[in-house]
């Protein structure tokens, strides 16, 4: 009996996709370059993080350190582009992680990473939208027009819904309805806006700065617990921003529909990761010395850090700029959710009705519209502060399983064409994996309790449907 389920889990588990097999009945448009792809990148990473979870962290977490835990979230986040980029040059596929652990790990292990990620792009997206109506309210409250709490919060916030989070995934869902290449210009226009607003905080801030501000440093510590036995401190403060960097892998689910994804893919995932880690380091520090970060712990808290040196001229450039920055990261990570889902429902792991691409805009419209519901549901009733916890340890769980899957193609596939490889090979592929799983363990016991409550319903799933409706165990054809 042992012998039987022993052979019965290498059957599970050995059921790969062959690397280098064209990917057929795909009619996708590849339309996006190498330029096209960074600004995909840096409009997926830069939003949240930086207009809202720089002050979460800073008052709850880190500190004036919350610096230094975007640095510590930077390098984990770099050893991981280095694997994404290695795997997306060579085994490309629009379902990014799932994709290459199909071809590395087998079809059990390719869906378990795969239904880890559907709970990183569909959460992230309410996630955001949070963010954007915190700063959207702000504005409105500005200009006169407050929006009542009933109408803008969730219930578990003290009102009935939040309706801006869940009206801007709406309309987000009627722009990536439309196209791949209306998508791409949408976001590069915002990006464009997002930056300027960016730099000109730092233009205005450095001004600012009041050096008694960063004392103490490190008033948490490394790691420490709170007086409610919560993790504080720098590691915890980077386990919680390192939602910040979230995005990059999101440029990975564009293959399908990229040109030349062998060259393009990497000069986006690496690129776009370099720009928004130095942004990240330089607002966090300017923030926390123009403020007392006891004061951070606020929705808007860029915005609300000039408010509190008396420039609301600034507060408003800030908001609008946020609102635009975070708008294309509900775009970015609503887009990657919909081509993850895309690529499981091609192979047959999820319904196959839902592959089905819309014969004039290319893209699958089932997809979108039932996402784009779902996510505007849960951004209307739940809080950000649970949904953000649930995304990082779901993307640093993903994280993990690349780095390792770098290291077994890298051993079981020494002769396969990379276009790009890791330059720290095995080792820097598994300390990524490592540094990934470290930083899961810095988050609250409930956010891994919700997770693996996650992982249990998405096994009941695969071994009800999945197992016996992949399109890999009925035919044996592969479908990259």
């Amino acid at each position: 009996m042992i012998t039987n389920c022993c052979n019965m889990l290498k059957g599970l588990l050995g059921r790969t996709k062959k690397i280098g097999v064209e990917e057929k009945g795909t009619e996708l448009n590849r339309a996006l370059g190498a330029f096209d792809l960074t600004l995909l990148g840096i409009g997926g990473i830069i939003g949240t993080g930086i207009f809202v979870l720089t002050g979460i962290a800073a008052a709850n977490q880190a500190g004036p350190a919350l610096v230094l835990s975007f640095v510590l979230a930077g390098v984990v986040a770099g050893l991981a582009s280095l694997s994404y980029a290695e795997l997306a040059s060579t085994i490309g596929g629009s379902g990014s992680a799932y994709s290459y652990s199909y071809a590395s790990m087998g079809e059990l292990i390719a869906w378990i990473i795969g239904w880890d990620l559907v709970l990183e792009y569909v959460i992230i997206v309410p996630t955001v939208a949070i963010g954007w109506s915190g700063y959207f309210q702000n504005i409105m409250q500005n200009i006169g027009f407050a929006i009542p709490d009933a109408l803008g919060k969730s219930l578990r916030d003290g009102g009935l819904v939040n309706l801006p989070a869940a009206a801007v995934i709406l309309v987000m869902m009627f722009i990536l309805n439309a196209g791949v290449s209306h998508s791409a210009r949408t976001n590069r226009a915002i990006v464009f806006i997002k930056l300027a607003a960016i730099l000109i905080f730092i233009a205005i801030a450095v001004f600012y700065i009041n050096p008694a501000n960063w004392h103490p440093f490190m008033p948490y510590g490394w790691f420490g617990h709170d007086a409610k036995g919560l993790p504080v401190g720098i590691i915890p403060g980077a386990a919680i921003v390192f939602f910040s960097y979230i995005g990059f892998d999101a440029v990975s689910t564009a293959a399908n529909e990229t040109k030349k994804p062998q060259r393009n893919l990497p000069i986006g995932i690496i690129v776009s990761l370099i720009v928004c880690t130095i942004l990240y380091i330089a607002v966090s520090g300017l923030l926390t010395g123009i403020v007392s970060y006891k004061e951070l712990g606020v929705a808007a808290p860029v915005a609300f850090a000039l408010q509190k040196i008396g420039l609301p001229w600034g507060a408003a450039i800030i908001s609008l700029g946020a609102i635009a920055g975070i708008t294309s990261v509900v775009l970015v990570m609503y887009y990657g959710a919909t081509r993850l889902v895309y690529a499981m429902s091609r192979d047959g792991l999820l319904p196959v009705g839902f592959a089905k691409v819309h014969p004039k805009a290319k893209v699958p419209r089932r997809i979108i519209t039932t996402i784009g519901i779902a996510s505007a549901l849960v951004a209307g009733f739940f809080p950000l502060h649970e949904l953000a916890e649930l995304v990082n340890i779901g993307t640093l769980a993903a994280f993990t399983l690349v780095g390792i899957n770098v290291a077994i193609l890298r051993r079981t596939q020494p002769n396969l064409h990379r276009p790009f490889k890791n330059p720290l090979g095995s080792i820097g592929a598994l300390l990524g994996a490592v540094a990934s799983f470290g930083l899961m363990l810095g988050l609250p016991g409930l956010t891994w309790t919700r997770f693996l409550i996650w992982l249990a319903v998405g096994l009941v799933i695969y071994f009800a449907y999945g197992r016996y409706n992949s399109l890999l165990a009925k035919t044996n054809k592969v479908i990259r």
